[in-house]
């Protein structure tokens, strides 16, 4: 209820209590009753000896919804949250600094990145840096990737910018060129290789690292197509050395680079060698004597990356190779033993196919 002490402020709806005729006529016109109140401690005790009229309006104010659940035959509402009052929220995914009554605010999500700002009018911002992004950060050799850039606010939002506007250059890596409109073509490489890739705006300058990813095993420089995997090559012999070719045997152990790189081994040390050796097998029950027709292939090293197939024929100038059958095999740490249990006859050869994947 809300007390009106205005003699002249009358309106439809007010209630007067009072005996005065002087004001009949006034108070009348509304349709209102009247009640003259004298000055008194006693707010329950009225006279019509006071000339002061009171006017007693009753206002509806506006009720605020409660976080209540509600309910009726078709529905059920369940109880709703209370908001931050104006204060900020926050949760693993969002920031939300709102005002009371969620009229205006700012809130941000971190994935993907965006900010929305409800109830602004207009914001004056300072640019304060240029970001770089693009759809990934690696890059197939010989591929291409579309890059592209934001202006970075002052209050940590990003505004886009056409990449077309932007001014696109190579700092370092294997990245061949950027187009005006930010595409960016890769290069070839031994191996997967960092790049970095920057652009400006503005008065900024923004920068990207990329990953250029060796797709094509065989294809850099002067090694491409030789049989020999590039990264291997470039590891032992650095980029474009003729030493690296597929038939040198820099290390003059026998096998050339190209066997080197199927076994596994280091074509600079020359004690990295495939060996292998052909025994016969040693009677358990009689000791100094030999099983009768069968004989062990021994080789090393043998690396669990690697697919090793032992095959044999009986003459060594003519004939096919034949994979060996009937045999047993044995692991000791890099050193394999392939036991032929039908080694019977007066001679028979061994050889050894070594694949990688």
């Amino acid at each position: 209820m809300k007390l009106l002490l205005d003699t002249h402020a009358l309106a439809d709806g007010f209630t007067v209590v009072g005996n005065d005729a002087a004001f009949d006529a006034a108070f009348d016109a509304y349709g209102v009753t009247r009640i003259w109140c004298r000055e008194s401690g006693d707010a329950t005790t009225f006279s019509p000896a006071m000339k002061t009229p009171i006017l007693l309006a009753a206002m509806l104010a506006p009720t605020l919804s409660c976080a209540g659940p509600r309910t009726s035959a078709n529905y059920h509402a369940p109880t709703e949250s209370a908001d931050a009052g104006g204060r900020r929220a926050t949760s693993t995914s969002y920031t939300s600094d709102g005002s009371l009554g969620g009229i205006t605010g700012i809130a941000t999500v971190a994935a993907p990145a965006g900010t929305a700002k409800s109830g602004y009018l207009g914001q004056l911002t300072d640019v304060t840096g240029l970001v770089l992004n693009a759809s990934a950060l690696t890059v197939n050799e010989t591929g291409t990737l579309q890059l592209a850039a934001w202006q970075l606010l002052d209050d940590t939002s990003l505004l886009a910018v056409g990449a077309n506007a932007v001014t696109w250059g190579v700092v370092a890596g294997p990245v061949t060129g950027i187009s005006g409109t930010g595409l960016a073509t890769a290069g070839t490489v031994p191996q997967n290789t960092a790049a970095t890739v920057q652009g400006a705006f503005g008065g900024f300058t923004g920068t990207l690292n990329l990953t250029v990813l060796d797709t094509i095993p065989d294809n850099f420089g002067s090694y491409a197509g030789d049989g020999i995997g590039d990264d291997w090559q470039v590891q032992y012999f650095g980029a474009n050395n003729p030493n690296a070719g597929p038939s040198v045997d820099f290390s003059h152990t026998g096998q050339t680079n190209l066997f080197k790189y199927i076994a596994g081994l280091n074509p600079l040390d020359v004690n990295s060698r495939f060996v292998t050796t052909i025994v016969p097998v040693p009677d358990p029950a009689h000791p100094g004597q030999f099983l009768p027709g069968q004989q062990s292939v021994i080789f090393s090293p043998r690396f669990s990356d690697r697919i090793y197939t032992v095959k044999f024929r009986t003459d060594l100038t003519t004939g096919t190779w034949q994979p060996l059958t009937g045999t047993t095999q044995g692991d000791n740490g890099t050193i394999r033993t392939v036991t032929d249990t039908g080694a019977a006859g007066t001679q028979k050869f061994y050889r050894i196919e070594i694949t990688k994947p």
